[in-house]
């Protein structure tokens, strides 16, 4: 016990510091989900304090961070639209909760590990394009598209590209003045000789950056080139504590038995459910030391997070990769940094929002564009090529699909390239062959491999149809530990057909005692 404390306390002044970065990422995050979702515009915030504080205390991810989600903002807004009530939309948000809490106690965890590291690669590579993407508008003053959005189709009428050119007709000048200086000192606060310098190791570039652009925008005041509030952060500001308090909603509990209500929040559960675990397989691998998160553990402290959330009006929350990201690319080293960036949040929106507002929206756009390069970088690209095309396809296509249209079918898409390309690798090798030719006869040699499973049997069929006539053929199992019941059978089947194509067959190894699980279960059936 008092070594993990010593832990924490050794860590704190890195989780504190990487807490202060996550919170400046997830303010306007938090805004623009809220509002691509059709929400208030508190709801995202609510969210994201209890996806810091609440999810970060139960969760047993060490950097993964927990808030809104970009991709359930779809569902949301029909849902919100569909439901006409927003307190009937957070029973929904309620009973996903509740449903993630059954999900974690039936260990359905598992299942983010069923995705192959290309796709998880691809999803980080493309989530980096998309924040690059996304966050160029905003860099030029132009900020049509909410905070948030990755959706390929924009509200705006846009979509990612076309928004690129559109934003050309609305560039501010004030905004990418800013947007330059604050590149200028992020990519100096990376150079090795500032890092040497110890003030610049506690103070983390993305704060100078944030606290440039309130000063030099104050100083643009009464010229053409100010930014006004359209293109600056816009927190909810409470007159006073209980205007605050108003400004939470709270659920209506009868609805929670409704039919409409039962479906929605089952949907809220899966696709979270899944959005969750491929982010916290996606920030294990960030991990500099490579730390495992206990996957269903995080289904239950996103549950609860979800119930708390639904309870007091804020929206459905996840692990993201955006913040996650961001906190282990600012240093943080364990939970305290997801837990203090809730805490931020919150002391932000009852002391301070009226200086959250002061905030360009292009400074926290360099610092995007900064978090979104480094999540993919040129070198990954390198490296997924050279390892060939079984992990460059699938790693492309998830990028590819992830861009044009959003994260879970690009994920799905890249999972399907994997599994097609499972299946052909083994449609295709299941055997080695070695061919002689002795005195005008085709001698040939099968050695089948160690495990030969269902899936081999289009193969098998195909080779053995094809084999010549008046051959002799050796087909070797003595290597294979597994061999399914089909394989067996087509295996006998064509001992039979030999014998009309004068073929001279032998079959070495189908005596022994292969892996089989129709045996097992009779075995075990015979002992019951």
């Amino acid at each position: 016990m008092d070594s993990h404390k010593t832990s924490i306390f050794k860590n704190f002044k890195y989780d504190l510091s990487a807490s202060v970065v996550v919170f400046l990422v997830a303010v306007p995050l938090c805004l623009g989900i809220a509002l691509a979702s059709g929400a208030p515009l508190f709801s995202g915030v609510i969210a994201g304090i209890v996806g810091g504080i609440i999810v970060g205390l139960i969760s047993g991810s060490s950097l993964g961070v927990s808030g809104p989600a970009a991709g359930l903002a779809v569902i949301v807004l029909s849902a919100i639209q569909e439901l006409e009530a927003f307190p009937i939309f957070l029973a929904a948000v309620v009973v996903s909760g509740i449903i993630q809490i059954l999900l974690g106690i039936s260990k359905a965890g598992i299942i983010g590990y069923y995705f192959p590291s290309s796709v998880i690669k691809g999803m980080l590579s493309a989530i980096g394009i998309i924040i690059f993407l996304k966050q160029i508008p905003h860099a030029m003053g132009y900020d049509a598209d909410p905070e948030g959005d990755l959706e390929f189709f924009q509200p705006d009428g846009e979509n990612t590209f076309s928004e690129l050119v559109n934003m050309m007709n609305y560039i501010q000048e004030g905004a990418l003045v800013i947007f330059v200086i604050s590149m200028v000192i992020l990519i100096l606060w990376e150079r090795p000789f500032m890092k040497r310098i110890k003030i610049f190791q506690v103070i983390q570039g993305p704060l100078v950056v944030v606290t440039a652009g309130i000063v030099i925008n104050q100083l643009f005041s009464g010229s053409s080139l100010y930014i006004d509030q359209s293109h600056m952060v816009s927190l909810p500001v409470a007159g006073s504590f209980s205007d605050f308090i108003n400004q939470f909603t709270f659920f209506d509990p009868t609805a929670m038995i409704r039919k409409d209500v039962l479906i929605l929040g089952a949907t809220i559960a899966v696709v979270g459910s899944l959005e969750t675990l491929l982010c916290v397989e996606a920030t294990d691998k960030l991990d500099p030391q490579k730390r495992i998160t206990p996957t269903n553990r995080e289904l239950l402290a996103q549950g609860v997070g979800n119930i708390c959330s639904g309870m007091v009006g804020g929206l459905p929350v996840t692990q993201v990769i955006v913040r996650s990201s961001a906190n282990i690319q600012s240093g943080g080293k364990s939970k305290i940094s997801a837990i203090m960036h809730g805490v931020l949040l919150l002391i932000s929106v009852i002391a301070i929002p009226q200086v959250l507002n002061l905030i360009p929206l292009s400074s926290l756009a360099a610092i995007l564009i900064v978090v979104g390069y480094k999540l993919a970088k040129p070198s990954l690209f390198k490296q997924m090529y050279a390892a060939g095309k079984s992990e460059f396809v699938p790693f492309m296509v998830t990028i590819l699909g992830i861009i044009f249209t959003d994260l879970l079918i690009g994920i799905l898409l890249g999972l399907v390239v994997g599994i097609f390309q499972i299946l052909y690798n083994n449609f295709r090798k299941p055997y080695v062959v070695e061919t002689l030719e002795s005195n005008g006869t085709t001698k040939l040699r099968l050695e089948l491999s160690e495990n030969l499973t269902f899936l081999n049997k289009a193969s098998i069929i195909e080779t053995v149809s094809h084999l010549p006539d008046d051959s002799e053929i050796t087909i070797d199992a003595s290597r294979s530990h597994f061999i399914h019941p089909d394989i067996l059978e087509i295996l006998n089947d064509f001992k039979l057909n030999a014998q009309y194509r004068n073929i001279k067959l032998v079959i070495l190894g189908l005596d022994k005692e292969h892996d089989n699980p129709l045996k097992e279960l009779k075995k075990a059936a015979k002992k019951m």
